[in-house]
């Protein structure tokens, strides 16, 4: 059984839109983008190359835990860098798994480089991101390395995932240790 909800994690730029949006076409579920909760001033301080602190964050991730509450089946994209914000989202959420897409910061930069008409500018933000970043701890979530093609990223997830909804009920998270 496919979990019903899943939050695809990690700094700007390491693919969690492009993978979501197809893991949630691949798996039935509905997409969303958590870059499109941000509240106005958010989005204007990130325009601006001005990285957001916990305070900001605040609003945004009470809104994405409604939405994760009230969706019945969902992937979010959501850059979900500190275990404060993640149990945030967790909050109150049955059936959720957590996909780490983990890169390094050159790799992501590299990316970063080639988009367009993205509202997160420059490398300052990118280093704030990865300096703020917490990674999951190993039984928290799927890591998946983004060096791979995005075929093949989204390959992996999908054979990863448990068979229960959330990861940590899962017996799949034995076999991955170590």
């Amino acid at each position: 059984m496919t979990p019903k909800k899943m939050i695809v994690m990690g700094v700007s730029g390491c693919g969690k839109s492009s993978i979501g949006s197809h893991l949630a076409k691949t798996l039935g579920l509905n997409f969303f983008d958590g870059d499109d909760f941000h509240p106005p001033e958010n989005v204007r301080k990130m325009s601006q190359g001005i990285p957001l602190n916990d305070d900001d964050r605040a609003e945004w991730l009470a809104t994405l835990n409604q939405l994760l509450r009230q969706e019945p089946h969902a992937v979010l994209a959501c850059s979900a860098l500190k275990p404060d914000y993640r149990a945030q989202l967790r909050d109150g959420v049955e059936d959720l798994v957590l996909v780490y897409l983990q890169g390094d910061f050159d790799t992501i930069w590299q990316r970063h480089q080639q988009r367009s008409d993205h509202y997160f500018n420059g490398r300052t933000m990118l280093e704030s991101q990865f300096a703020t970043l917490v990674e999951p701890a190993q039984d928290e979530a799927l890591f998946v390395d983004i060096r791979q093609t995005q075929a093949a990223v989204l390959q992996e997830i999908l054979n990863r995932l448990p068979e229960t909804g959330s990861l940590t009920e899962s017996p799949m998270v034995e076999r991955n240790k170590g």
